[in-house]
């Protein structure tokens, strides 16, 4: 069975088609086709070789124009450096403005891939082929692309949608059971804001996905990937309800950056998802009921919760400032007062919180989550 979703962009009047299915990769060409006949594939060094090779080599048996472009894996190389070669090897090939982009591998890929499709030649069409759990049900829809820098994760970027996204799950297939739970953070949180039987639905069936049983993962896949595409429908540039889609983001992209990427992205969000949710409990918008829910489903997906040191209040506070989120030097925070239903007062999707309470809620983390 393959899942299709059309993600529409009301305001700017961009529409692409999401397709979730097994070995439609086979079909690559195909859907190609609207997008002439010169490819550019950028991998990375596990993607390159499991899958890039063997699509540039499809491609060219159709009659097309493919080159394959790798990078070192990982988050360390998202960098602007990294952009910087890439682009340099386009050149250096010849490719214009007349080359359609193909994003292969997890969301470090597609958020590089994405972000060089924006700007090389001043914006080429861009094709996501998430790999990855992670990539599929997140970093692929919505046009979000950019690099790290010293002073924080994703600060250098732009939004840019892409026009095709294609999701063959028989690529999951390759991934090892902590990458798949790194999926799967993203799906809790997407259950988390917006619906709560979805966030039943992978409570009941954690074991199913984990071990990535077709139905029960395609069905997921398709979920999570409504519920991000309205947000973005509605609020394409993030300015208001997009907003929600950083749960558990504004202390968890802290905790990447502050443990050199130690803690992989999906562990650092699924303590984020804990300690902001922590925090909403002590603030008084989440019941004690909904909060050990949040701590059950997190547990059910074996995630680790724990962290490799102790993290001071001052550097993880800092590090929360350059958030985008961030206002008037304060971290703002996505709130929840049920599952499935955040707190929004006033219109405001993400709010300020008192630094005494931040810092009972870190300080919560640091007993709770380190060593114990």
């Amino acid at each position: 069975m393959t899942y299709q979703l059309t993600c529409s962009i009301p305001a700017s009047q961009i529409h692409y088609e999401i397709k979730i299915g097994r070995h439609i990769l086979n079909d690559l060409s195909k859907f190609l086709k609207p997008f002439g006949h010169k490819f550019a594939l950028i991998a990375d060094t596990i993607t390159g070789p499991l899958y890039g090779e063997k699509i540039k080599e499809m491609l060219l048996k159709e009659g097309l124009e493919a080159s394959l472009f790798t990078f070192p894996s990982g988050e360390a190389y998202k960098t602007r450096a990294t952009k910087e070669n890439l682009e340099n090897q386009l050149f250096e090939k010849g490719l214009g403005r007349d080359t359609c982009l193909l994003a292969v591998g997890g969301g470090v890929v597609t958020d590089l891939a994405g972000f060089i499709a924006a700007t090389y030649c001043r914006g080429i069409p861009l094709v996501m082929l998430p790999t990855t759990l992670l990539g599929m049900v997140d970093a692929s829809i919505g046009g979000k692309t950019g690099v790290n820098t010293p002073r924080g994760k994703n600060l250098v970027g732009c939004i840019y949608q892409p026009q095709l996204v294609i999701m063959d799950v028989s690529t999951l297939g390759s991934l090892s059971r902590e990458e798949i739970k790194n999926g799967a953070v993203e799906m809790i949180k997407h259950g988390l804001i917006a619906d709560a039987s979805y966030f039943s639905y992978l409570a009941l069936h954690s074991d199913r996905l984990l071990a990535l049983e077709s139905a029960i993962l395609q069905k997921a896949i398709y979920e999570s990937c409504r519920i991000k595409k309205e947000m973005v429908e509605q609020d394409e540039k993030e300015r208001g309800k997009r907003h929600l889609l950083n749960f558990g983001h504004t202390i968890g992209h802290a905790l990447e950056h502050l443990t050199h990427y130690e803690l992989s992205h999906g562990e650092a969000v699924a303590i984020g998802i804990l300690v902001e949710s922590y925090l909403a409990l002590i603030k008084g918008c989440l019941s004690q009921h909904s909060f050990d829910q949040i701590r059950d489903i997190l547990r059910k997906y074996a995630l680790p919760l724990r962290l490799p040191r102790r993290i001071s209040y001052e550097a993880l506070f800092q590090a929360m400032i350059l958030d985008k989120k961030s206002c008037h030097g304060k971290p703002r925070f996505v709130m929840l007062q049920e599952i499935g239903d955040p707190f929004i007062p006033h219109s405001n999707y993400c709010v300020p919180i008192e630094d005494e309470l931040i810092k009972q809620a870190v300080e919560w983390m640091d007993h709770a989550l380190c060593g114990n």
